[in-house]
């Protein structure tokens, strides 16, 4: 009987420790969507370069299956909820494709705010947690990122002024950048960005906003020959934000060294990183033109601002969106802007 309650708590710190060591030698692989083609900066540079990091720093037990091109099935405009509803662990998306969903976040959005991706993914992360991370309930954000900036390349026409542009079809990714073109005099057609190649080879739309970054990826540069843009030092017509989003269940359901990993692989550095990656990609993606003999025309600064002044409804009818919904839009816009001039100079 002795013998009996001598033994009983070692069979029981046996049993414990067999079970964490199973908890610490969980091996979880991660299925990671994504909506662009596998040779996409999306993938070759951010989410692959991503998973390899947190493979090393977990010894192997945390591994990324990635899913281009919607393989898990559904539309690039999904994807978000697969990611909420747990179809997908981890996705790379534009929240906004979802029109009027993520109205505080799509302030980066807005015409003539950011200069550099590094420096606007940093702001952006910093405005997120602050003032929108109720619009992405249901998931942990990895990171958050804006691209190169958007420029206009058109099929046929040359754009130099407002006048040029007036009554052109152009496709646009969000509702913010309709918004924009219609201001320019433009006739936006709004469709996620796999459509576009098609689209201006077809002559559905006459040109598309795009960032350099998009273009080789799509081989837009084959379906165009003009394209405009701002120029070095100057604030993009527009921008489009992006997260990479893991299921809130799932991170949860992570032992706590695996948690460790994915956080230390997530936040402000991680979501400059990201738009670092983005700025690195303007010269070969401009290169791509100007090796086919395409014409890049730079806005004056006279355009420039002619442009601007023609775009400032745009903020307003946003601030009104916004404070309808509940919330201080001017005060918003406000502290976006303050943050793109602390780190995006």
């Amino acid at each position: 009987m002795q013998l009996r309650q001598t033994l009983r708590p070692l069979v029981a710190a046996t049993v414990l420790a067999l079970a964490a060591g199973s908890v610490l030698a969980q091996e979880v692989t991660l299925k990671v969507h994504h909506f662009l083609s596998p040779n996409a900066t999306s993938q070759k540079l951010l989410l692959g370069p991503w998973c390899e990091k947190i493979a090393k720093e977990s010894n192997n037990r945390l591994k990324c299956q990635i899913y281009p091109a919607m393989q898990l099935g559904g539309t690039p405009p999904q994807l978000f909820d697969q990611a909420k509803d747990g179809v997908a662990d981890i996705v790379w998306t534009v929240p906004t494709y979802q029109a009027g969903r993520f109205v505080k976040s799509e302030v980066f959005e807005l015409p003539f705010m950011t200069k550099t991706a590094k420096g606007s993914s940093r702001a952006f992360w910093e405005y997120l947690q602050k003032y929108s991370l109720d619009e992405f309930k249901g998931t942990k954000i990895i990171l958050a990122h804006v691209h190169d900036g958007s420029e206009l390349h058109f099929a046929n026409k040359q754009v130099k002024t407002l006048e040029d542009i007036k009554g052109l079809k152009v496709r646009a990714p969000t509702r913010i950048c309709t918004r924009m073109l219609t201001a320019l005099g433009a006739t936006p057609v709004q469709m996620p960005v796999p459509q576009v190649p098609e689209s201006l080879a077809k002559g559905v739309v006459d040109g598309a906003s795009l960032p350099w970054e998009v273009v080789p990826a799509l081989k837009v540069q084959e379906v165009t020959k003009f394209h405009t843009e701002t120029g070095p030092g100057k604030r993009k017509m527009s921008n489009t934000i992006f997260v990479v989003a893991m299921n809130e269940a799932k991170y949860n359901s992570l032992p706590a060294d695996l948690k460790k990993v994915i956080d230390a692989n997530s936040g402000a550095e991680a979501s400059a990183w990201a738009g670092e990656v983005w700025d690195s990609t303007i010269a070969p993606g401009r290169k791509t033109a100007t090796d086919r003999g395409n014409t890049i025309t730079v806005l004056s600064d006279a355009e420039y601002q002619r442009w601007v002044k023609a775009t400032e409804n745009v903020d307003d009818d946003w601030i009104k969106d916004v404070t309808a919904k509940g919330s201080d839009g001017k005060m918003l816009l406000e502290s976006a802007k303050a943050l793109l001039n602390q780190y995006d100079k």
